[in-house]
């Protein structure tokens, strides 16, 4: 009995602390994006990958904020790669911690509540962990520990994750690229407007002093 519940501490450790990982990391992005921009490409892109897999290898965590913020950084294109490194290392990632973790879930519960054209999938099938990432909220958790309670074999973990997440981080890298682009260009251009358009005040007449004589001559 002591050993069971040793076993459901530890997994629940594992769980709630990646996620609470994931978590921080997302909240301090600014932080991470700043200290990415500072190490330099050789280092940074590594780091980058890293992070957006503890990210993505989390339960319950949205990568949308990560994957938007590596395109700002590192480019569309890179920023798309980096991005998909990161989601082949959290498939992997993600289906060793819940090999530790499925059995905190209800499973049995969750299908049940699932969509009935996702139900028509055998559970554990290519595109049953395929489709069911689609669902928002739960359903990347849901397919990763399927795939880890029933052993599927870890090519088909990585290919149904990625089949999803790839084109969508992609987007969102490229997305997030040209947002900044746009934003920096017509925030130089306003400033270079206003700069150009500010109003110039020239100086009034000055005030004549109260204790000098009207009269007084100005020295020459």
């Amino acid at each position: 009995m002591t050993k069971l519940w040793i076993q459901r501490l530890e997994a629940g450790l594992i769980f709630f602390g990646s996620f609470a990982i994931a978590a921080l990391v997302v909240w301090r992005k600014n932080d991470v994006s700043s200290i990415l921009h500072h190490v330099g490409h050789p280092i940074a892109i590594p780091t980058a990958i890293v992070l957006f897999a503890v990210v993505a290898s989390a339960p319950f965590s949205v990568t949308d904020a990560i994957a938007v913020m590596n395109g700002v950084i590192f480019g569309p294109l890179v920023g798309s790669l980096i991005n998909a490194a990161g989601l082949v290392v959290a498939a992997v990632v993600g289906y060793k911690l819940a090999l530790r973790t499925s059995h905190l879930l209800d499973l049995e519960a969750q299908y049940a509540k699932l969509p009935k054209w996702v139900r028509h999938f055998k559970v554990g099938s290519p595109m049953f962990l395929i489709v069911v990432r689609i669902l928002p909220g739960l359903g990347g958790t849901i397919a990763t520990q399927t795939a880890a309670s029933l052993r599927v074999p870890m090519w088909r973990q990585i290919y149904s994750m990625c089949a999803i997440a790839v084109p969508i981080c992609t987007v969102l890298a490229i997305f997030g690229d040209q947002v900044s682009a746009f934003v920096d260009h017509y925030s130089a251009s306003a400033r270079t407007y206003m700069h150009d358009h500010r109003p110039h005040f020239s100086p009034g007449p000055q005030k004549q002093d109260a204790h000098a004589s009207p009269h007084a001559e100005s020295t020459p």
